[in-house]
């Protein structure tokens, strides 16, 4: 049969199929261009998941491995991106559940959420000043704190929603789970963000323009020390202002 784009489900091309069948055959080059083209999304799923930069690199690693060896499993039923984030997720519910065996516990993060507005201060402009690169470098760290806090149920959709732009069919598929569910998470993690930020702009509001310590120990050094100067010229015969 004559490859065409209609002979595939909507969500998969006929270019995906090709490259899949280049891994599948021992290209590395064709890999390579996979795991370039990928990466990015990959990574902020397994960090998402996981909540520490290494352990999502190391995870993404394995799943990519997982990938190469499995490629050939691969038969377009849904797009490659969502083939492979289910790999990676794998890995990392994996390691999740190996890490709550050991401990003997199940790990849980504290669930103290974000609008897509702020989403916009997680990337940097070359193009910004130092100072306002500086600032959004400071909000991109809190919103990454913030999302860290998160369960990780609403952490990992709120990632693959808001900030990979996957549709809800799509984060669906990768978790295996239902539409509604995914709508439910993504309301909840919004909200858990937004009062999670809201909280720390309101302690930040309590020390805008800080006044203390050094500064006010200098301004109240320099005033004494005038009024000592004036007493001494008042003493010397001189009129005070």
């Amino acid at each position: 049969m004559t490859e065409t784009a209609e002979t595939y489900p909507e969500s998969i091309t006929s270019d995906e199929l090709k490259l899949a069948r280049r891994i599948g055959a021992g290209d590395r080059v064709a890999f390579e261009l996979l795991m370039r083209t990928h990466n990015r999304r990959l990574y902020r799923l397994a960090r998402a998941t996981l909540g520490n930069d290494a352990e999502a690199e190391d995870a993404l690693q394995e799943a990519y491995l997982l990938a190469y060896n499995r490629i050939g499993q691969f038969r377009g039923d849904a797009a490659l991106l969502t083939w492979l984030s289910r790999l990676v997720l794998n890995e990392c519910f994996g390691r999740l559940r190996k890490e709550a065996r050991r401990q003997n516990v199940i790990p849980m993060v504290n669930a103290n959420t974000l609008a897509e507005a702020d989403i916009d201060a997680m990337s940097t402009n070359e193009s910004d000043p130092p100072d306002k690169a500086a600032a959004r470098t400071e909000m991109r760290a809190l919103i990454e704190r913030k999302l860290d806090e998160l369960p990780e149920i609403f952490r990992t959709v709120f990632v693959m929603r808001s900030v990979e732009e996957l549709s809800i069919e799509e984060t669906a598929q990768c978790l295996n789970i239902s539409e509604a569910t995914v709508r439910t998470r993504h309301f909840r993690a919004r909200s858990l963000l937004r009062e999670s930020l809201a909280q720390a702009i309101d302690l930040a509001e309590r020390d805008v323009f800080e006044f203390g310590g050094a500064h006010c120990n200098r301004v109240v050094a320099n005033v004494l020390a005038r009024l000592a100067d004036e007493d001494r010229r008042g003493s010397d015969g001189y009129e005070s202002p």
